[in-house]
């Protein structure tokens, strides 16, 4: 664990040390919430003013879910670059357990992504997003349902740099895998104005799940539109947090492949 911590603590102070990409990092969620959201609110609030601040509240947890998403592409992308320039090998010929080079890589990778939800919540609330107030339990399960999403898309991402042999190649194929999970969910749209085939595509999509979970933990909910309707609490987190496991142990698993 002490080796896992180690890496964490040298991913992060690198992000520190480079200020363009972490101000990029932290900057990006900005531009979703503030471009997208201001733009689909004023759309929405075209026909009915109450709509405008209902639609903030709906779309932040899915811009939380969003940066998980790029989060996971940054993580996976440090573990790339380090296979590529043989300092994994380093790491394999040192006495430490492999699992806590891939595990200290998750762990920076979930961490870029509780920063990003913590900014995206300060916007949230700066633009109108009702927020659910001091609420301990709904903002520890929120932090829990964050974390989750996080290590699923950081087990995907880890996953994939763990066989792709160029940075190309590697964006290719983890586009193919994470945008179909964002868009094929209720991040950005309620699921009751999706059509039929998208609808089943969402329910069995644990982003919606996450993105949901978050609704009810953080916020006061945008059930307007929402539709009134909301996934079970209760599944949402155990489908988040089978997510997350699934997620680290094809991480795990196509990495300890890709060290032999």
């Amino acid at each position: 664990m002490s080796a896992a911590l180690t890496l964490w603590n040298k991913h992060l102070t690198k992000l520190i040390a480079r200020k363009e990409e972490a101000f990029g990092t932290l900057f990006q969620p900005i531009l979703w919430i503030v471009l997208f959201g201001t733009g689909m609110a004023a759309v929405i609030g075209a026909e009915s003013p109450d709509a405008k601040n209902a639609y903030i509240t709906f779309m932040v947890p899915g811009i939380i879910a969003l940066t998980a998403m790029t989060g996971a592409i940054e993580g996976g992308l440090t573990l790339l670059f380090e296979r590529l320039q043989g300092i994994i090998k380093e790491y394999l010929v040192s006495p430490i357990p492999r699992p806590s080079i891939l595990f200290g890589n998750a762990l920076s990778t979930v961490s870029k992504s509780l920063a990003q939800a913590s900014i995206i919540l300060g916007v949230g609330l700066l633009m109108g997003a009702q927020f659910i107030g001091l609420d301990p339990l709904g903002w520890l399960g929120g932090l829990v349902l964050i974390i989750a999403l996080g290590l699923g898309f950081a087990g995907i991402g880890l996953a994939v740099a763990s066989k792709a042999s160029s940075p190309g190649g590697y964006h290719m194929l983890i586009f193919m895998l994470t945008l179909p999970l964002l868009f094929l969910s209720n991040a950005l749209y309620p699921i009751v104005s999706l059509p039929t085939w998208m609808q089943i595509g969402a329910r069995v999509n644990p982003v919606s799940y996450g993105v949901d979970g978050l609704r009810q933990t953080l916020f006061d909910s945008g059930s307007s539109l929402a539709g009134g309707e909301f996934l079970p609490l209760w599944l949402c987190f155990v489908v988040v947090s089978v997510f997350a496991a699934l997620g680290m142990i094809l991480a795990y698993s196509s990495f300890k492949k890709s060290v032999k």
